[in-house]
C-alpha cells in the first residue's frame, strides 16, 4: 500500500494495512500455520507503527495541541495494552487454546485505538498543525519504522528521549532474530 506524504496519510495507510492483515487472519483456517504467520506480520506492523508514533507523533501532539499531554498519554496507554496482548501471543501457536481469544481482544483494542486516532486525534492535527510540520513528521515516522523493533517490548520506554535511544538497538536485535528464525518472511 502506498503511504502518503504527511504523518496523517502515512499512519492512516498503516491502519489500512493492519485492517487487511486482520481480514486475512479471519479468512485463514483456525489453528493453521497461516494464522501464526499473519499474527507475526500483524505484530511487526503494529510494533513498528507504535514505536514511530511514540517517537514522533505524540511528542508533536504534546507540543502543538491543547490538552496534548493528556491526549498523548491516552494513546500511549492504548499502545501498552496492545503491546501486552502481542507479548502474550508471542510464544503461542495458532492451535493453542487462548490464541483466537487473545487475537480477538487484540483486534478490539486496535480497532478502538484506530477509530480514536482517525476520528479525534487526526482531525485536531489537521486543523491545528501547519502542513509543513505534518509533512516533516511523515518523513520522520517513515524513517523510524525502518529501524523500529519488530516484537513487542511492553517494558521498554515509550517516551523520548529514552525510546529514541533504545528503539534502534531493540530493532536490530529483533531483525536479527527474525532473520535467523525466518519470522516475517
Amino acid at each position: 500500500m502506498e503511504h502518503g506524504e504527511d504523518v496523517i496519510a502515512e499512519l492512516t495507510a498503516d491502519h489500512r494495512e493492519v485492517d487487511d492483515l486482520f481480514e486475512q487472519f479471519d479468512n485463514a483456517a483456525p489453528g493453521s500455520s497461516a494464522r501464526k504467520r499473519l499474527l507475526d506480520a500483524l505484530t511487526i506492523e503494529l510494533v513498528r507503527h507504535s514505536v514511530a508514533e511514540e517517537e514522533h507523533l505524540y511528542p508533536a501532539v504534546r507540543d502543538h495541541l491543547e490538552n496534548g499531554g493528556m491526549l498523548a498519554d491516552k494513546e500511549i496507554a492504548d499502545h501498552l495494552r496492545v503491546e501486552q496482548l502481542l507479548k502474550d501471543l508471542e510464544g503461542r501457536e495458532a492451535d493453542d487454546t487462548d490464541f483466537d481469544r487473545l487475537v480477538r481482544e487484540l483486534r478490539i483494542e486496535v480497532t478502538a485505538h484506530v477509530e480514536d486516532e482517525e476520528n479525534q486525534l487526526f482531525p485536531q492535527l489537521r486543523d491545528g498543525v501547519h502542513p509543513y510540520v505534518l509533512e516533516s513528521l511523515g518523513r520522520k515516522v517513515r524513517e523510524a519504522k525502518k529501524t523500529a523493533p519488530t516484537r513487542a517490548h511492553p517494558m521498554a520506554p515509550s517516551t523520548p528521549p529514552a525510546n529514541k535511544l533504545l528503539s534502534p538497538g531493540l530493532g536490530l536485535v529483533d531483525r536479527v532474530r527474525d532473520y535467523v528464525t525466518g519470522r516475517g518472511r
